[in-house]
């Protein structure tokens, strides 16, 4: 066999990777179906392709950053031998090794001190930054090279701050800068009247000038997180590849990375930049020379598919409307209410004495007025839409923080409720049974069916105080759930195949 000219990248949509030096090839976050989702749930990938799995040179080994449902999709992992080792880092929760080994795979985990070897590929797998969001803190980021060189190295910075320990690396010379850095494109801004996740319903917190820009999303990427990576020759986008549930705009807008990368190699001169589109190919040469690409034959694009998304999407900002939300999971059977009801009522409590260790728990404590004098210990409403047996009804709990608890009130209207508490989550009954049971995660809720408003900073919303409390680090136990659910979709029950 040939001596390899260098590393090959093929992107295979969102922030998936297919790796190899042409003797040993590894795969990151393998995403290898039309769409990732739990259950019912489906989020598409886009722009919309197809991989022929079968065609795919097989991996050596996959490479799981961590644990988020667009990084970690069993039925995908199911597609591959089960002989493929899977490699993780330190802080993966043990729910998520634990469903792959039911699968029949081997998990080994690595910190930053092993390299994983394979071939002429070395693998580091560095932890978060410090400054990272907490529900983003259990990432490792691959630094992917030569066996025992630097120099043309790929920095993968996968939904986190650069890693604090690579850029000690760097600053002491143990590590050259990368050749490459692979930055993910996380902004999700969808147009205005959409839902999505920053959005504020108090008056005059949402409007255009509230939703991010592509201007913003390249500054952030290319100017603010590329800068502990001086000396950085090429970087590539990826990230913001999937349409959620219920988007009648179609895909987030600026999530077009061939453009956006036309335009920031217009607007800056400090490095290459390479917008991919699946299937499209980076190689990194082991010498000089610039990064060649190519197409890899066994990924598809549908441009019908993407054409008419597309379409729908300008249709959608030239007649921008309001968007309402409606549940993403099934409705609740008759028989199962009571169930439902007593489950809400265990986890209620818990709930309740959780958000306060949150940004929002914080700011809600720390207030003593709002709009109208004293706020009293009510900080926040629990707005359940649709419970069982009221139709179009509204369940509503206000949470005193005294106790902590949700103590059930009667329920108003959304403009009254917004003038008497500073916090509201606004969520169909239905959905927010599905994630104590297990058939939905709190990222499938928001931006289909999750509304809400706050004071204070984008971050003390109570969209983020929810991903701290439910999230697959906090509850591993709901997680182990929803892969139960996968894996029994998939006939595996017990470790077994059934």
């Amino acid at each position: 066999m040939a001596a390899p000219a260098g590393l090959e990248l093929t992107f295979l949509g969102h922030q998936t990777w297919h790796i190899t030096d042409g003797l040993s090839t590894v795969l990151l976050d393998p995403i290898l179906t039309e769409a990732f989702g739990v259950g019912n749930l489906r989020f598409p990938i886009w722009p919309p392709r197809g991989i022929d799995v079968a065609a795919m040179p097989l991996p050596d080994a996959v490479i799981l950053s961590h644990e988020h449902l667009d990084h970690f999709h069993l039925p995908s992992l199911n597609l591959l031998p089960k002989t493929v080792p899977v490699y993780t880092g330190m802080t993966t929760p043990a729910a998520v090794t634990e469903a792959i080994e039911v699968l029949g795979f081997t998990v080994h985990r690595l910190d930053h001190t092993k390299s994983l070897t394979m071939g002429g590929i070395e693998i580091t797998l560095y932890p978060a930054g410090a400054r990272t969001l907490f529900w983003e803190q259990r990432v490792a980021q691959p630094l992917i090279r030569q066996t025992g060189a630097t120099g043309n190295d790929v920095f993968v910075g996968v939904d986190a701050d650069v890693s604090d320990l690579y850029i000690e690396h760097l600053t002491d010379g143990a590590l050259k800068p990368p050749r490459l850095a692979i930055v993910s494109n996380n902004a999700q801004t969808v147009p205005y009247g959409a839902l999505g996740a920053d959005n504020n319903l108090l008056p005059g917190m949402d409007s255009p000038r509230n939703r991010k820009t592509g201007i913003e999303i390249l500054s952030g990427l290319l100017i603010d997180y590329c800068k502990p990576l001086d000396g950085v020759a090429d970087v590539a986008l990826c990230g913001n590849g999937f349409t959620a549930p219920r988007s009648p705009h179609g895909p987030f807008l600026y999530a077009d990375h061939p453009a956006l990368a036309e335009a920031a190699n217009a607007l800056q001169h400090l490095f290459r930049v390479h917008g991919p589109r699946p299937g499209d190919r980076l190689t990194v040469p082991y010498g000089t020379g610039p990064i060649a690409t190519s197409r890899a034959p066994w990924v598809h694009l549908d441009p019908v598919a993407e054409a008419h998304a597309l379409e729908g999407q300008h249709a959608f900002l030239a007649d921008p409307n309001q968007v309402e939300p409606t549940p993403v999971t099934t409705a609740l059977p008759e028989e199962q209410w009571e169930t439902a009801r007593a489950l809400l009522a265990e986890e209620l409590p818990r709930m309740a004495r959780e958000l306060i260790a949150t940004r929002m728990g914080a700011l809600a404590s720390g207030i003593h007025d709002y709009l109208h004098g004293p706020v009293g210990s009510r900080r926040a409403v629990l707005r359940l839409l649709d419970p069982p047996g009221i139709e179009t009804g509204v369940e509503s709990y206000a949470w005193n923080i005294t106790g902590p608890t949700w103590e059930q009130v009667e329920p108003t209207g959304r403009e009254e409720a917004m003038a008497r508490y500073p916090f509201g989550i606004e969520i169909y009954y239905q959905d927010l049974i599905a994630v104590f049971q297990g058939r939905a995660q709190i990222w499938d809720i928001v931006g289909g069916s999750y509304q809400g408003w706050h004071i204070g900073e984008p971050l003390d919303s109570p969209v983020y105080a929810l991903f701290a409390v439910y999230g697959e680090h906090q509850r591993p136990d709901l997680a182990a759930r929803c892969y139960h659910h996968s894996l029994t979709t998939l006939g595996y029950t017990q470790g077994a195949a059934a």
